[in-house]
């Protein structure tokens, strides 16, 4: 697994194209890009043989939570974080992924209302800003809680300053901003027993503990709805003016959809429902949902199921949430369920989030793309990566 040469010539592989598969194909690179992809001509020889593997272009993630986990992957336990930062390259390159957005999250508490324990965001944006890094694929999901005070001022920190204008000058493509309302009883934590019921089993609270943790978090956070107006204000003036690429978190209904729109979001991330799934695919919304929960078959916190969604035709783009694996997993069963043929499936983790993330230059085999390449055979039940090519431009 590594950087490919600028130019060479693939063969003996099964290349996933937009809408079909190429059986015995070749995969022609200069430059980095791909320049031809078609079936192998006869007596033809090349400088890279697949045997036999199906070649995918590079996945592209627009939501991972991998790097907080490597960097505190115990609680109390923290790990060096450019060595966290390179285990999650690492992962997510095992997984197939070779463009990343890293959830980084501007907010004094997480979502269930605990102090964060992992990294803040200020050390997270300085481990991902390194240059070897971005070639690494790495990117920034910047994920803002609309009811912290402090949240948005950071972000506006972020955004305004020189690195911002840096990264926008060097082609990273837009600046995606996601924001996030976990006040229990709406979105992903609808179910107030959810947040109960993560608050025993994952932070060791009393079943009592949890109940009035939760009472008090939801009382707290409603006192800040004059804090989410502002924020929502500010992030709607960013998105319309072309400064960011907007993202709502979690929209549960069609009101939530349609305020998101009138803000100038572009991206609906993790419905909650079928009908706020709907209103965004209607609206012209890429709809986002958790990968693991396609392989789950079920949302791990009660909502609704990803793979209702993808059946009804209102999903562009799958992405890993908490579990890199899932990407490739998610291909093989939506195959197998029938919900979706292999080029479809694979659209959802390619050509669908980079559509997502305002990208342009990858996500599919076609000519003009990034030569962002991966090799993937089925091993019992599974794909499994059995090789990247990354692209050097």
């Amino acid at each position: 697994m590594g950087r490919a040469p600028r130019d060479y010539t693939l063969d003996g592989v099964d290349a996933v194209l937009p809408g079909r598969v190429v059986e015995d194909a070749r995969v022609v690179v200069h430059g980095g890009q791909v320049v031809e992809v078609g079936p192998a001509p006869r007596g033809s020889r090349a400088d890279l043989h697949g045997g036999g593997a199906l070649c995918l272009p590079g996945l592209v993630d627009v939501h991972t939570d991998v790097l907080g986990h490597e960097a505190s992957p115990r609680p109390g336990a923290r790990l060096p974080l450019d060595l966290a930062t390179r285990a999650a390259t690492d992962r997510l390159v095992a997984a197939g992924v070779l463009t990343a957005y890293h959830g980084v999250a501007y907010g004094d508490r997480t979502p269930v209302g605990l102090p964060p324990a992992g990294p803040r965001a200020e050390a997270l944006l300085t481990a991902l800003a390194g240059d070897e890094v971005r070639e690494d694929g790495a990117r920034v999901l910047h994920r803002v809680d609309i009811r912290c005070p402090s949240a948005v001022e950071s972000l506006r920190g972020v955004l305004e300053s020189a690195e911002a204008r840096d990264l926008r000058a060097a082609g990273g493509g837009p600046v995606l901003v996601s924001h996030e309302d976990h006040t229990p009883g709406i979105g992903q934590y609808a179910r107030l027993g959810t947040m109960e019921r993560w608050l025993v089993e994952r932070a060791g609270m009393s079943s009592a503990g949890a109940l009035e943790h939760v009472a008090r978090w939801r009382a707290d956070r409603e006192e800040r709805a004059e804090v989410a107006a502002v924020t929502l204000a500010y992030l709607g003036d960013l998105a319309r003016s072309g400064r960011v690429r907007l993202a709502g978190h979690d929209p549960e209904t069609v009101e939530d959809v349609d305020a998101l729109v009138a803000r100038g979001g572009a991206v609906a991330e993790f419905p909650t429902t079928v009908a706020a799934a709907r209103a965004a695919r209607s609206a012209g919304l890429s709809v986002v949902v958790g990968a693991p929960n396609v392989v789950r078959g079920a949302s791990h916190t009660g909502n609704v199921s990803a793979r209702e969604l993808v059946e009804e035709g209102v999903v562009d783009a799958l992405a890993s949430d908490y579990v890199p694996a899932s990407m490739l997993a998610a291909v093989d069963v939506l195959v197998r369920e029938g919900l979706a043929t292999l080029p479809r499936a694979v659209e959802l983790v390619t050509s669908g989030p980079a559509r997502a993330a305002g990208l342009v230059d990858r996500g599919a085999l076609v000519p003009g793309t990034r030569a962002d390449l991966v090799l993937a055979r089925r091993r019992g039940a599974w794909l499994s990566v059995v090789a990247t090519l990354r692209s050097v431009s």
